[in-house]
Order: structure tokens, then sequence, then C-alpha cells
């Protein structure tokens, strides 16, 4: 397989652009031209090699599957995790698509500046972001003198809020998922170290009461208990605390 700086250097020379990182070909642009390169067919003026947003990694993806489709290549295409822009999955995928086109490409010329008709290219963003009212599209400045975006969403006359605000939603949903499961961990450890806790206090009351020597191990384990760092330090004694707070 070939590494990341090979790849990026056949990619960068192949299509006459300046990439500097595999993640940037999540947009899906440098995919199109690569299979273009190939049969010389692709749509190229549907593909935004400048893509900044995610509906444009989508739709650049779109048209590569139905390049997929035309040419009848049985191979799918994970578009949920490419336009991520994760370095491992657009690795693999690179990988996959230089083989393909050393197996099938005819070794003509092939002007990638001509067949993007000489437009303006930048390279894309590794993370498509999602527009605020500070860079809505159409705003001279970035903000409309007296305007500001409504608390209920973005707007009006936006064409992009709906999509926009289901992505914002969905992130939220997966953070609100991923926090619970945080919570549920964190409950988990701390009922094993108060078990432990006890345990480890009824011992050395234990031998307090008989007049036997407190053992050393619990005497350890009771110092590690109750260690602590910078930053996260044992309450005063008398003000109350909630126990899971201070855990």
């Amino acid at each position: 397989m070939s590494s990341r700086t090979d790849l990026l250097a056949w990619v960068n020379e192949l299509l006459q652009i300046n990439y500097t990182k595999v993640e940037q070909c999540g947009s899906g642009g440098a995919y199109c031209q690569i299979m273009d390169s190939i049969y010389g067919d692709v749509p190229m003026n549907r593909v935004k090699m400048s893509a900044k947003h995610e509906y444009e990694y989508l739709a650049n993806f779109k048209v590569l599957q139905n390049v997929f489709k035309a040419k009848r290549i049985d191979k799918p295409i994970p578009v949920e995790k490419l336009v991520k822009c994760k370095m491992q999955d657009n690795l693999e995928f690179l990988q996959w698509i230089k083989k393909f086109w050393e197996a099938n490409y005819g070794g003509q010329g092939y002007d990638a500046v001509a067949r993007r008709k000489g437009a303006a290219l930048e390279p894309p963003a590794t993370v498509a972001p999602v527009p605020t009212s500070r860079s809505t599209p159409g705003v001279a400045g970035g903000n409309r003198a007296g305007g500001r975006t409504p608390l209920g969403g973005f707007r009006s006359g936006s064409a992009l809020s709906n999509e926009h605000v289901q992505q914002l939603q969905a992130q939220v949903a997966e953070l609100n998922g991923q926090l619970e499961g945080l919570e549920k961990e964190r409950d988990f450890y701390f009922e094993k170290l108060r078990e432990i806790e006890i345990l480890v206090q009824e011992q050395i009351e234990s031998t307090e009461e008989s007049g036997k020597e407190e053992s050393v191990v619990f005497g350890k384990i009771q110092k590690i208990l109750y260690s602590t760092e910078d930053g996260f330090e044992v309450p005063e004694q008398g003000v109350p605390v909630d126990e899971e707070e201070t855990f």
C-alpha cells in the first residue's frame, strides 16, 4: 500500500492541486477528478473542487456514485465516513482508488486544469463548517447591520437552514448519548471505590478495637483513596458537598 506522502504527491501531480492532507479528499472533488482522468466523461462542471460545506461534499459524492454506477464499478463508497474527513477512512479509499487508477488508466495525457475550466482552486477544509450568523452566505462582511439570528433558528430565506438545524440536532443528540455513557461509567467506578473505602475503614477500626497493630496494607490503600491532585481537592470538613460532584 502507498504511504500518505506518496498518495498526496500522486494526487497533487495528477490533478495539479495542492492538498496537504489526505483528509482533504473527504470533500469528494479529488475522487471525482481521478475517475475523470481515467474515463474523461465525468461531469466536472457539477464537481465543486473547492467545497467548504458538507452539502457540497455530499453533492460531489453523488457525482462519484453515478460514475461508479455508470461504469459498473462494484465498490461501495462509504460516503458517511468519508465526508467526516477522517484520515484513516480517506487513506483506505484513496489507496483503493489509486490501485483502480493504475489498473485502468490508459496513459493518455490529462489536463486537469482544463477539465476544471481553469476555475480557481482552494484546498477544501478538513471539517465542513456549519455556517453561523457571522458567516451567513450572501451577507457582506458576515454581519448585517442591526440583524441577528432569531433564537428559534436561522434567518428566513436561507435554503440551507433546515439542513443545518438537523446537523446541529444530530450533534447534540450524539453528545448527549456520550455524556450519558460517561456518567454511567463514572457512577459504576465510584460505587466500587466506595465499597473498597468502607471495607478498608471497617478493617482498620476492627484492628484498633482489638488492640492489634494496624495493617500496613490497609493503611496504604486508605492513603491512595484519600490522595488528591492539584485542582481536585477534598472539600473542607463541615462543608456539605454532593458526593457525586466531589467524585
